[in-house]
């Protein structure tokens, strides 16, 4: 779906007749849609004829009918459609229905469906590390409930506020901070269908002038961009109506978070940085605009109810200011209650990862942290194999699955690297078959060929071509020998285990 309206109407529909949702980011691919239809096993597909982004019209349609082709026909039973761009499209009789007709002879009132708490209402979902998409499954009183308390609390909301979230509906902030949080509120949430572009650089700021916006929440990775852009855009338009400012997403730098308050907040509004996941439904560490003194790149402190905790692999707490695992110690009401048709793999990636001496489990969020003399919470980014691009947390083995279905590529193996504009950069070691050669040409069809399997988040930032990648005895990758090679940095710590040192020559050779 694009940034409408309608969207937001579609997931509140949903809600209303007790119909789980699951919505899936406009800008992933076909496959990855299947994939997702056929996870879900997806009955009925809301959609528009198109998009606009950057000045393009983005064909959702097309990118539809391509995913039930391909296999999602077998669940996928109705199709309806927004009428968007108004470009030709294919509409299928029988399956294929415009939303504006069908909403003809429909009546005003719809009767809510009486829910239990522990009732699904959607299912999101996020990148794992083995490569397969994990539906991450919300409920409905839980999740309303943190959303209502967590968007009231964090954003000291009042009546007249104009709020304005610039995530997707496609992500878990969108559904949180966009639509679920702010209605509950009864506040006024903004949606924009774009993004800045060459042709606008001040979108957001035009729209800020434009609407009085009051509060407004965006993402490390936009601020940087803006950054680069230089305070002369944001400078030439009015935004003495921003009282509040906040960041989500990712692990906000220092540097952006002071350019942010100085050029944007003009050094009089409150900076909120908030951690939080698609699993924790909702924000769980965050300063209270003024009650807590903020510190530059710090989440600051947990909200209330939250327990968490820094510990080492044995579940040990670690010292002040010492690195380590950041654990949840208490049950929240916003968490997910499984992964969809995997209960399995739920209690292993976030429960069973991390011992506690006293507590009979601990969520593992899957990301590093320390905590300062002053209890204040800094995250130092993911710890297992996920990359965060722009926020958009990105497995890399579903990377590596990409880039492997090439027929030109014989292994791969996907690293994170950090990036000024996105937080983290993609870097693709690839070795080819030996019927083909290293160019120029065959590494753009490569990212194009990543592009069109998952999406252009996931497009590599580089493809470096190596005969071979280091590798255990036992035969796994070492990825913190490429990882160290993707930043430019020296390759330290124990390489006793690497089964040919001379690969990490070459290897330092090709990179």
């Amino acid at each position: 779906m694009p940034m409408i309206p309608e969207a937001m109407i579609a997931m509140l529909a949903c809600a209303r007749i007790g119909a789980p949702h699951s919505v899936v980011f406009g800008g992933f691919s076909s496959e990855s849609l299947k994939d997702r239809l056929i996870d879900g096993n997806a009955k009925f597909i809301i959609t528009a004829d198109g998009g606009f982004r950057k000045d393009k019209v983005i064909e959702l349609k097309k990118a539809v009918d391509s995913a039930i082709d391909s296999g999602a026909g077998d669940v996928v039973n109705k199709v309806i459609v927004i009428k968007r761009t108004n470009k030709e499209i294919l509409m299928k009789v029988n399956r294929d229905y415009w939303w504006h007709e069908l909403l003809e002879n429909q009546d005003d009132w719809c009767e809510p469906e009486i829910m239990n708490s522990e009732d699904r209402l959607f299912v999101l979902y996020t990148s794992g590390s083995t490569g397969k998409p994990k539906g991450v499954v919300h409920t409905i009183a839980g999740y309303n409930l943190w959303t209502h308390l967590t968007f009231k609390w964090i954003f000291d909301v009042k009546s007249d506020d104009i709020y304005w979230c610039t995530a997707d509906v496609g992500w878990i902030t969108g559904h949180s901070y966009i639509v679920y949080g702010p209605l509950s509120n009864g506040s006024t949430t903004l949606m924009y269908e774009g993004v800045p572009r060459p042709s606008n650089l001040g979108a957001f700021w035009q729209i800020i002038q434009k609407y009085k916006v009051s509060i407004f929440y965006t993402a490390p990775t936009a601020i940087r961009s803006f950054m680069k852009s230089g305070r002369e855009i944001p400078d030439k338009y009015d935004l003495s109506s921003l009282r509040l400012l906040g960041t989500v997403g990712e692990p906000i730098n220092p540097e952006a978070w002071i350019w942010y308050r100085d050029v944007i907040g003009k050094n009089e509004c409150p900076i909120v940085d908030t951690w939080w996941q698609t699993e924790t439904g909702g924000v769980m560490i965050s300063p209270l605009p003024g009650a807590v003194d903020t510190k530059p790149g710090s989440a600051t402190l947990p909200l209330p109810g939250i327990e968490v905790e820094i510990v080492n692999k044995e579940g040990e707490r670690v010292e002040i200011n010492e690195g380590g695992y950041l654990i949840i110690r208490k049950p929240w009401p916003g968490m997910m209650r499984t992964i969809h048709g995997n209960s399995q793999r739920f209690l292993e990636s976030y429960w069973d990862f991390i011992p506690h001496k006293e507590e009979p489990f601990v969520y593992f969020a899957g990301d590093g942290a320390r905590i300062d003399n002053d209890g204040y919470v800094w995250i130092m980014g993911r710890v297992d194999d996920v990359i965060s691009v722009s926020g958009h947390r990105l497995g890399t083995m579903e990377i590596e699955s990409a880039l492997v279905s090439h027929e030109s590529v014989a292994e791969a193996a996907v690293v994170g690297k950090k990036d000024e504009l996105k937080g983290e950069a993609i870097v693709a070691f690839v070795s080819l078959e030996k019927n083909f050669k290293n160019s120029d040409q065959l590494v753009d069809e490569i990212k194009l060929h990543v592009v069109s399997e998952i999406g252009v988040i996931a497009k590599p930032e580089k493809i470096i071509i190596t005969d071979s990648l280091p590798k255990t005895r036992s035969g796994k990758i070492m990825r913190r020998i490429l990882r160290s090679l993707a930043s430019g940095e020296k390759v330290s710590g124990d390489i006793s285990t690497l089964e040919d040192s001379s690969v990490l020559e070459k290897l330092k050779e090709d990179s």
